[in-house]
């Protein structure tokens, strides 16, 4: 029972360590004729990688992707393609004080009761550094995205860090890329900054919310029971390390709501019906409505911090673990990436699907 793998028809397996030699995917069900280079991928793979600011891991690793099969001569042959990204910086011996105890807060003992031996190297499988394959296999779906969709867009950013949210009257879709934190709001970014530093000095760490927007979806993608774009979108997001919670649309906000005040009234417009807000996060019984799909998820803070946390080690004594080596104090910062690639995955996975169930036929409103 291995279970690394995500999707339907879009499908992809993602293998490797933190500290191992290299980690990497497989994807298949990509579509033959795809335009398809190692540069395609590369400008994903640099958003997330460690090192890009004092805000997140000082581990260096370029994250640079081989393609080594399922493209020729620049294109995409419909066979599987496995993508390849080597591990360059490891620093293994920061570790050797906790192969033998349990981070508190971490999957560790889980994994140790699992399966009865754990590699303790940066946490192995259960570490981020397998997310760096999901952003590879999310650049191949936004080739085929935009093949398919042109005009489909995928947008994260952080909405909240800590206690600390952003200010919607302020939001900013420019702001985005041009701070660390990938939040659209300048004002919030500055204050955002001083706040992490504040708590990376203390040797702590701090959680996050992060947004996820696809615009130009096209309404009819998913199925109204089992195969809901919402319940994928839930289950991809859920599946990222360290994540808490996912949210669509209002998510448990909605509980607050009334009737009237949920309901997303319709007027007819020059091309179709148009929706006078989107409570529903575009998606309603499981299927798109055309609207933005919203979705949301929350990280907890790294358990990886200096702080002394009472834990247990695999003999079963009591201990006091400080834990070393090198952390990002807000994972959130680099999940931002991680959720857009899910996104585009979970998209193309139902955008092919649908193609193979309709045809891309129909019902007529108007």
């Amino acid at each position: 029972m291995s279970l690394n793998t995500f999707g339907h028809l879009f499908r992809v397996t993602t293998w490797g360590e933190s500290h191992g030699p290299a980690i990497g995917c497989t994807v298949d069900g990509c579509p033959p004729g795809i335009e398809l280079t190692e540069a395609d991928l590369q400008p994903w793979l640099d958003k997330r990688k460690p090192g890009t600011s004092k805000f997140t891991t000082q581990r260096k690793e370029a994250d640079e992707v081989r393609i080594l099969s399922g493209v020729y001569q620049g294109a995409t042959t419909g066979t599987p393609i496995q993508l390849l990204i080597e591990n360059t910086d490891q620093r293994s011996k920061d570790y050797s004080e906790i192969a033998n105890s349990f981070r508190p807060g971490h999957a560790d003992i889980t994994y140790h009761q699992k399966y009865g031996l754990r590699d303790p190297r940066g946490g192995g499988r259960s570490s981020a550094r397998e997310t760096a394959s999901r952003v590879a296999a999310g650049g191949v779906a936004r080739k085929v995205l935009a093949a398919l969709a042109p005009g489909l867009k995928i947008t994260g950013y952080m909405v909240q860090m800590g206690t600390r949210t952003i200010d919607r009257s302020r939001f900013d879709a420019n702001q985005i890329e041009m701070n660390p934190f990938w939040v659209p709001d300048a004002q919030a970014a500055v204050e955002w900054a001083e706040y992490l530093d504040a708590l990376r000095l203390s040797h702590n760490s701090v959680g996050a919310v992060i947004e996820v927007v696809a615009t130009g979806v096209p309404p009819g993608l998913g199925a109204p029971i089992y195969g809901k774009l919402d319940s994928d979108l839930a289950s991809a997001m859920m599946s990222i390390n360290a994540v808490k919670g996912v949210e669509i649309g209002e998510g448990m906000a909605a509980a607050a709501l009334t009737g009237v005040e949920n309901a997303d009234e319709i007027r007819m417009g020059p091309t179709g019906p148009e929706y006078q807000s989107n409570h529903a996060g575009g998606i309603l019984g499981g299927i798109s409505t055309g609207q933005p799909v919203v979705c949301r998820f929350s990280v907890k803070p790294t358990s990886s911090i200096l702080t002394p946390r009472q834990t247990v080690t695999v003999a079963g004594q009591d201990a006091d673990l400080v834990t070393k080596g090198r952390h990002d104090p807000c994972v959130g910062i680099r999940a931002v990436p991680v959720g857009e690639a899910m996104m585009a995955c979970v998209i193309l996975d139902h955008l092919l699907l649908d193609r193979g169930q309709t045809g891309g036929v129909r019902g007529r409103i108007g």
